[in-house]
C-alpha cells in the first residue's frame, strides 16, 4: 500500500496559502515563519536597511540551543600582502613567497611609507 503525504503551508499574517518559509533572528533568538510571495517581500524590503548596515555573525552554533562562541575578526586596514611582499624584496629583505609575512616585515614596510 502507498502512502502519499502532502504539507500545505498557512501564511502566518493572512492565513493563506504560503510559497515558502524564511528563518531569522533578533536578541538571540531564532525564528521561523512561513509567508506568500507579496509579505515575504514585504519582509525583506522592511529588513534590507538593516540587512545592509549589519554584518554576518561567525562562529559554530552552540549546543541545545545557546548562543555560539562569537568570533571577532582585526578590522584594521593593513598593507596589502602582495605590495608588502614586493616592497620587502625590492629593499632586499628576506620575505616568503608564500604564507605568513613575519611582523618584521610589516613594521619595516609601515615606518618606509
Amino acid at each position: 500500500m502507498a502512502q502519499r503525504v502532502v504539507v500545505t503551508l498557512s501564511d502566518d499574517i493572512d492565513g493563506g496559502e504560503a510559497s515558502e518559509t524564511i528563518a531569522f533572528g533578533l536578541d538571540g533568538k531564532s525564528y521561523e515563519i512561513d509567508l506568500n510571495p507579496a509579505n515575504a517581500k514585504k519582509l525583506r524590503k522592511a529588513l534590507a536597511p538593516y540587512l545592509h548596515a549589519g554584518r554576518k555573525k561567525t562562529g559554530k552554533p552552540g549546543k541545545a540551543g545557546k548562543p555560539g562562541k562569537v568570533i571577532f575578526k582585526h578590522t584594521a586596514v593593513t598593507a596589502d600582502p602582495s605590495a608588502v611582499r614586493a616592497w620587502a624584496r625590492s629593499h632586499k629583505m628576506d620575505v616568503p613567497a608564500r604564507g605568513r609575512i613575519p611582523k618584521r616585515v610589516y613594521e619595516a614596510f609601515e615606518a618606509a611609507n
